[in-house]
């Protein structure tokens, strides 16, 4: 029934969202594949939304599911994991873990926290299988030896902002393409993350970003890579 929450209905929910993450990843995830799962996990997300009642959003629980980088720097993730979050109505921070690593955290509900860890490692892994298609390109050969670190830095770069822009227009194109209740349904649930944000009480700060000096070149090619593919207004590609 509409604003009852459904336990089983909500992990089904999750197991098809990990199950595509785990379909895409598996073998290294193209651009094209990247933004497929975009597209379907919008497709969900929307899906789920609109089973939700003012009831069941009450007795929804806010959930963290933390992505780990798998290292202590930053990565190109970091430009494009704002955009992931708020696509899936998420909270997101950069946080260190006990070992040294970094993780981004995602807090909101349960199916959005674990739709925005699908997508940041469906992006992710897109980001990485690109790169290493353009390390074998004629203009990448082309690159000194000496400037090839900035080359790779700059390609992924230029990538992430790509797919970032492109999440959030298809993020306003959801908007759009939602009526009346389902756009109340979102600033409902917006209240309801900050409410339970509040609760964490974390000591958050804006941190500023040094400047990157990129390789021009390279920082097109990526861009040029996550522009493909795009995302059309009702969430298909072409």
């Amino acid at each position: 029934m509409k604003g009852l929450l459904d336990p089983s209905a909500l992990d089904a929910l999750a197991r098809r969202i990990q199950a595509l993450r785990a379909k895409t990843v598996e073998n290294g995830c193209t651009q094209a594949e990247a933004l497929l799962a975009v597209a379907k996990v919008a497709e969900l997300l929307d899906r789920h939304d609109l089973t939700l009642g003012d009831a069941a959003l009450r007795e929804a629980l806010c959930e963290r599911r933390a992505y780990r980088t798998q290292g202590r720097k930053r990565i190109p993730l970091d430009v494009c994991v704002g955009a992931v979050a708020a696509f899936c109505d998420c909270r997101v921070w950069r946080e260190k873990q006990p070992d040294g690593e970094i993780a981004f955290v995602f807090f909101g509900l349960s199916a959005d926290a674990e739709a925005a860890h699908c997508l940041a490692g469906v992006i992710d892994a897109a980001i990485r299988t690109e790169l290493g298609r353009y390390k074998t390109s004629a203009e990448y050969q082309r690159v000194r030896h000496q400037d090839r670190h900035m080359a790779n830095a700059s390609f992924a770069l230029g990538m992430a902002a790509s797919i970032a822009d492109r999440l959030t227009a298809a993020k306003a194109a959801r908007e759009r393409g939602r009526g009346g209740d389902s756009r109340g349904l979102v600033v409902m649930k917006s209240a309801r993350v900050e409410a339970e944000m509040r609760k964490l009480d974390l000591a958050l700060r804006t941190v500023r970003r040094p400047a990157r000096v990129v390789s021009p070149p390279a920082y097109d090619a990526g861009g040029a890579a996550a522009a493909r593919v795009d995302i059309g207004p009702d969430g298909d590609t072409s």
